[in-house]
């Protein structure tokens, strides 16, 4: 009888518990959420009903547990506040209307998604419960090696895997798979400068149709009665580049075929206002005396504000140092003031001190002690330390481009603008050299023409220009470092992030998108897709007759059948023979053709169509008779002074760079052969060649000091 008066207090206690829960549904506050309502309404009753049984079966009362923990994700927080104030019982159901949610418990329920942490142990031990047994099934497999022996093959074969999927995904994700056709980029040149966006091009293997009129080919006839153009060429370095710095120092920076050009020259008038500076960021620790000591010795070296980088804003900050501090000497003439053509040649600062590699007019100037003032340059531009460049091929292409007009190539028609301010015209010295004299019955200058919006380079899948080499006209370098817009276009890769700012320029659709495509490649050991011998304007023109022969009859084919016409369009399928080179192979390490040449029949053999290139193993090719009738540098540049190689790219060793040099630095003028069909008395004379430096000191003797007075006005 007791226990069942027990059972039946039992019942009654829960159901008023229930009837309790189901009233009190109304008197909590809305926003509590409802499994905090739930668990703070069970563990109250639960308290309320044993806590009253209990009083009734002993005086003193014993709780039959202890309450329940808050929640694990904190909703509201619980107050009695306004049941006291009320004089009502406290309960631990009703949430305070005081204080409302905040931000941090909104937090909390964002990161705890799941309220209940029991239910989240679970899931956790049940993910390890999982993956444990995986790895045991896998540990227990059959074929999983045990044996020592058994384990380094299966980690060889992991490790040929990863290698393998690494080397798959670089093929994939590699853009250059197959050598371009070299041969169609100096046979057809471009006829337009628009910028690609605004370009009607042919994607490759396919070639534009040839224009009704085919661009004059470089160099132009009246290009030496052109002002010389002012180049400012920041050669970007590292702190611990110093051999390849004194390389380019002894070499193409200097070096008088680098700036006079093929045969007698020019004198080196074309380069006059062309310097070459080294643009470094700021020096590690241990190499920033060294630096600094190299800057006091040749006075070449910028350092930038910015840390060492290639392409986190080391380019843009080198455009908006050169916007401030880039100066070129003036154009050196028999007149008073210097040519002004554009809005910024006015601008001038004192002449600093010259490096060894100057122009050695700025060299006399300075030994005057009255120098003029340097002025503005009107383009700047940006090379790599493996890169190999010609100065006087980069200068000409530079000044036609600042001369030309519209979208247009260069030609005497458009060149109205490009004759130098009104009081100055060409004359020639006694000693037949080419100067600038003042005309003092001349008109009044004209008015200024516009500044030319020039961006100047390798147009890589037309896109942008590449990195090796590219340049931007000074109003373009002034933008540049201005703009608020550009400096969102900074990080990534430089070449293309410039090309980003030239579509965001607000002038886009007028920049001049010059390319060079033909005399820019990379070293013929290189192996890449743009690489292949050494070239020279005598072989292009063997090229160009074989490849337009080609192109004529291919496209009266085309024209006249309907089928082809309409598969391929009016474009012209590239063949393979124009990506051939006689030197180096695409994805094939080079190889000399024979092992006992020596170092000139190396050199020889590097040469792009020469017969010494042609000679395999196995053949009975002459090597005497391949270098007996090679060409000489005359023959090479048709008897030009200009129109040859202007960049060798990809020069990563300093013997690819030795070579680079002596192939278009130090050939002779007139090989055996060709000197054989000269008048004996001439022959001695033909070959000798000019390796002098132009800043000797003798130069600045007393003896010479008429010399020198003679070029100062």
């Amino acid at each position: 009888m007791l226990g069942f008066l027990g059972i039946s207090r039992q019942a009654q206690s829960s159901n008023e518990a229930y009837e309790f829960l189901s009233t009190g549904q109304e008197e909590v506050n809305g926003d509590t959420p409802p499994w905090a309502l739930a668990d703070n309404r069970v563990s109250s009753d639960i308290e309320t009903v044993l806590g009253r049984s209990s009083s009734e079966s002993s005086a003193t009362p014993t709780p039959f547990r202890t309450s329940s923990p808050p929640p694990s994700c904190p909703s509201h927080r619980l107050s009695s506040s306004i049941s006291e104030a009320d004089g009502g019982p406290t309960s631990p159901l009703l949430a305070s209307q005081g204080e409302a949610y905040t931000f941090r418990d909104g937090i909390r329920n964002l990161w705890h998604l799941n309220p209940n942490p029991r239910r989240m142990r679970t899931r956790e031990r049940k993910l390890w419960r999982t993956l444990k047994k995986g790895a045991r099934r896998i540990v227990r497999h059959p074929l999983f090696p045990k044996q020592p022996l058994t384990i380094i093959f299966a980690l060889l074969l992991f490790t040929l895997f990863a290698i393998s999927l690494t080397l798959l995904l670089m093929y994939i994700l590699n853009p250059d798979k197959e050598p371009l056709p070299w041969q169609a980029y100096c046979s057809i040149p471009p006829t337009t400068t628009l910028p690609p966006h605004l370009r009607q091009t042919l994607p490759y293997p396919y070639i534009n149709p040839l224009p009704e009129e085919i661009p004059p080919s470089f160099p132009p006839d009246d290009l030496d009665s052109l002002p010389p153009a002012g180049v400012f060429l920041g050669v970007f370095s590292t702190d611990m580049s110093l051999e390849r710095r004194m390389l380019i120092r002894t070499t193409w920076a200097t070096h008088p075929r680098s700036r006079n050009g093929a045969g007698t020259g020019d004198d080196g008038r074309g380069t006059s206002r062309t310097v070459v500076r080294f643009i470094l960021g700021q020096p590690r620790k241990g190499w920033e005396r060294r630096i600094h000591t190299e800057m006091e010795m040749y006075n070449d070296i910028v350092i930038l504000p910015c840390p060492e980088n290639m392409n986190s804003g080391k380019t843009h900050a080198y455009f908006t140092w050169a916007a401030e501090n880039a100066w070129v000497p003036p154009a050196y003439f028999n007149s008073s003031g210097s040519v002004s053509q554009f809005s910024y040649s006015n601008q001038s600062t004192s002449a600093p001190r010259p490096a060894p590699h100057d122009s050695h007019f700025a060299w006399v100037e300075h030994a005057s002690g009255r120098p003029r003032p340097w002025v503005r340059p009107d383009y700047v531009a940006k090379v790599d330390d493996d890169a190999f460049v010609m100065l006087a091929e980069l200068e000409s292409r530079m000044r036609v481009e600042l001369y030309a007009t519209g979208h247009e190539p260069y030609s005497r028609a458009n060149a109205t603008t490009s004759t130098p301010s009104a009081g100055i015209q060409l004359g020639l010295e006694p000693s037949g050299s080419m100067v600038w004299k003042e005309d003092l019955n001349a008109n009044p200058a004209p008015s200024l023409p516009k500044d030319p919006l020039v961006y100047w380079g390798y147009l890589v899948k037309e896109r942008f220009m590449a990195g090796e080499l590219y340049g931007l006209s000074w109003r373009l370098v002034d933008w540049v470092s201005t703009s608020a817009a550009v400096k969102s276009y900074i990080q990534g890769a430089e070449d293309k992030q410039t090309a980003k700012w030239m579509t965001i320029h607000p002038q886009a659709g007028e920049i001049r998108w010059a390319s060079e495509r033909c005399w820019i490649y990379d070293h013929p050991r290189a192996g890449t897709v743009y690489s292949h011998g050494f070239l020279f304007p005598s072989h292009v023109e063997r090229i160009k007759r074989s490849v337009l022969s080609y192109t004529e009859a291919v496209s009266k084919n085309y024209s006249t059948s309907p089928i082809q016409n309409s598969v391929y369009g009016l474009g012209i399928p590239t063949p393979p023979l124009w990506s051939q080179s006689s030197v180096s192979t695409f994805g094939v390490k080079y190889q000399a053709p024979l092992q006992d040449m020596t170092t000139a029949e190396s050199e020889e053999a590097l040469v792009e169509g020469s017969e010494m290139s042609r000679i395999r193993e196995g053949t009975r090719a002459d090597v005497a008779y391949a270098w007996r009738h090679r060409e000489g540098r005359i023959g090479r540049y048709l008897n030009r002074r200009v129109g040859g190689t202007v960049v060798v790219h990809f020069i990563k060793k300093h013997m690819w760079f030795l070579e680079t040099a002596l192939a278009l630095l130090e050939a002779d003028d007139y090989s055996d052969f060709e000197l054989e069909s000269l008048p004996k008395s001439s022959r001695e004379s033909m070959n000798v060649g000019l390796s002098s430096v132009w800043t000797d000191s003798s130069a600045f003797s007393h003896k010479n000091g008429s010399s020198i007075v003679g070029l100062i006005p």
